[in-house]
């Protein structure tokens, strides 16, 4: 009984009191609560890309809840924000080690590679000339940093946005400038997942009602050795020619190995779901929990967030004008609206094409066709990232070069 006396229940209900999360936040924090409320709401109610969009916005929403990053994240010692310095690490700590640490891209790319067919581009190899004029984006994005004060290093980061591809945007960043990896992450896979939003206006801007209803010629079909043929050849092409482009481009090729081989059933099945499917939540959440409001609504990000969506404009503008030079060229016999499939969120952007295309006769199918271009810019932006990282990487931000030092050390 005495010792129960002798406890200060004063100190004890004023500390509970202090440690409530409403006594913590800052109105950074509400506002962010307030957006990842919106993208909630864009992913379940409206559906646009609920797989990716939702673990982004409930980590988000996790994250932003005033006292929970403590808990969920790990405690920073204080003036110091270093990954690495963190204390007491907690859950979201861990799974951001997949991210930091570019485990998760390459396995996406790995299930990716499993679940896509490659038939539509090896029978229409032009449709790589779209996927390359998609990449435009990347390039006036790199520009447009560089005009607005970025170092080279993070405009290269920065402009990686515009190849609509969350993974390789990942891959380069934490190579080039690993301080903006939060911000540029959670850019691309924002507009990944807004695709409908971003792009359906622009299609409808750039194409006359005549292109649109186009109806294209099937494509023809492609032989088992071709399909088995490609990954191995273009793997060992890339490979000899841009080596940094490899472990995202090395993963998508022996996904697609494993799918078109036919005799890694098993291996291609788990590829596609339970590891993808995995892979994907992980992901989501990391992304998303390190949208903390004093680091998301900053000048820099907005800034980053700007040029990025600009960066994915151009790149579906470059898409589809090279789809329309095409179809030019051909009198009539392509559809432009396929053009904006040339950006590498797969199969996203093909899909976008086909209900486009459907508006206006629906009994045109796309789908098959706008999966060249779209598998195309997948490649493409694989290769821009090689080209980036070859060209740039001796500019690395002090910050992500004195990183790969102490993980040497380590070593």
């Amino acid at each position: 009984m005495q010792g129960l006396l002798d406890v200060n229940y004063g100190g004890i209900f004023t500390e509970l009191f202090t440690e409530m999360g409403f006594m913590q936040g800052s109105w950074q924090n509400y506002v962010m609560l307030l957006i990842s409320f919106v993208l909630m709401y864009l992913a379940i109610v409206k559906k646009f890309e609920p797989m990716l969009l939702l673990p982004i916005a409930f980590g988000m929403f996790l994250i932003n809840i005033p006292g929970a990053e403590k808990v969920l994240w790990g405690v920073h010692p204080e003036g110091n924000n270093d990954y690495e310095a963190v204390t007491d690490r907690g859950l979201l700590w861990y799974l951001f080690y997949g991210v930091e640490n570019v485990i998760y891209p390459p396995l996406i790319f790995l299930g990716i590679g499993a679940m896509t067919d490659f038939g539509p581009l090896i029978a229409n190899p032009k449709s790589m000339l779209i996927g390359a004029g998609a990449q435009l984006g990347i390039f006036l994005a790199f520009i447009l940093a560089i005009a607005c004060g970025f170092s080279v290093a993070a405009a290269a980061s920065i402009a990686i946005i515009g190849g609509a591809d969350g993974p390789t945007a990942i891959l380069v960043t934490t190579q080039l400038s690993k301080n903006l990896l939060p911000m540029i992450a959670i850019a691309a896979y924002s507009y990944m997942a807004l695709i409908p939003i971003i792009q359906k206006p622009i299609m409808k801007l750039l194409t006359t009602k005549k292109e649109r209803t186009i109806r294209m010629k099937p494509l023809r079909q492609v032989s088992k050795l071709e399909k088995i043929l490609f990954p191995i050849v273009v793997t060992l092409v890339m490979g000899l020619i841009l080596p940094d482009s490899i472990s995202l481009l090395g993963m998508l090729m022996l996904g697609n190995l494993l799918k078109e081989s036919g005799v890694v059933d098993r291996l291609s099945t788990q590829a596609q779901n339970g590891l993808m499917n995995t892979i994907t939540i992980f992901l989501g959440i990391s992304v998303g929990c390190k949208a903390k409001g004093e680091l998301f609504l900053s000048v820099d990000t907005l800034m980053i967030i700007g040029i990025g969506l600009l960066a994915f404009i151009f790149g579906t503008i470059g898409g589809i004008l090279v789809a329309k030079v095409m179809c030019k060229l051909t009198k009539g016999k392509i559809n432009p609206l396929i053009g904006s499939a040339g950006v590498s969120a797969v199969p996203m952007a093909a899909r976008i094409s086909e209900d486009v295309g459907r508006q206006y006769d629906p009994q045109n199918h796309l789908l098959m066709h706008a999966m060249g271009p779209n598998v195309a810019g997948v490649i493409g932006s694989a290769i821009a990232a090689g080209v980036l990282l070859a060209c740039f990487k001796g500019y690395a931000d002090p910050a992500t070069a004195q990183t790969a030092v102490n993980a040497i050390a380590a070593i």
